[in-house]
């Protein structure tokens, strides 16, 4: 049952329990109780509402920093982690294999910000080698949900 509930409520943490029990064919308590116990166990680590914030007056950039570092003897991967995902600008940190150690998202208000935080907080971190950031310049899809209308194509159909 925890799998089928994770994947409706991936999708619409809003899902009311009664319509999420009947959808699974199991009673509201046991449904309840369930996801009580999943967020005991942070299986659910919270729940957010996925905001296009293009459609709104609303000016934020969002990066993408990939980051290469050292780690210390006895601090390994997740101690920096930790010391990188501490500051409030950071929205995600991932460990990551390839050419670099860390993908970490920040948001900001400008671009300019946004440079600061990597020059001024996260560059000078001891562990850290270098640092490459990317904007994000349009989301497209998002967390499984497209964020753009459809666009339609209003060419002439010319035939011979």
């Amino acid at each position: 049952m925890r799998e089928k509930i994770l994947a409706v409520i991936e999708k619409n943490s809003r899902i009311d329990i009664h319509d999420l029990a009947v959808l699974l064919g199991e009673s509201e308590a046991a449904v309840a109780n369930e996801i009580a116990e999943m967020e005991k166990e942070h299986v659910i680590c919270g729940y957010h509402t996925l905001i296009n914030w293009d459609n709104t007056s609303e000016e934020k950039v969002t990066a993408l920093i990939e980051v290469k570092v050292t780690p210390q003897r006895g601090m390994g991967f997740d101690k920096i982690a930790e010391r990188i995902y501490q500051y409030s600008e950071v929205n995600a940190v991932y460990l990551m294999s390839g050419a670099f150690d860390f993908t970490v998202f920040i948001e900001g208000r400008t671009m300019r910000e946004v440079a600061q935080f990597v020059s001024e907080k996260l560059s000078p971190l001891d562990s850290v080698l270098s640092t490459a950031t990317h904007f994000v310049l349009k989301k497209y899809k998002d967390h499984g949900t497209i964020l753009v209308q459809e666009s339609s194509d209003e060419r002439m159909l010319i035939t011979p």
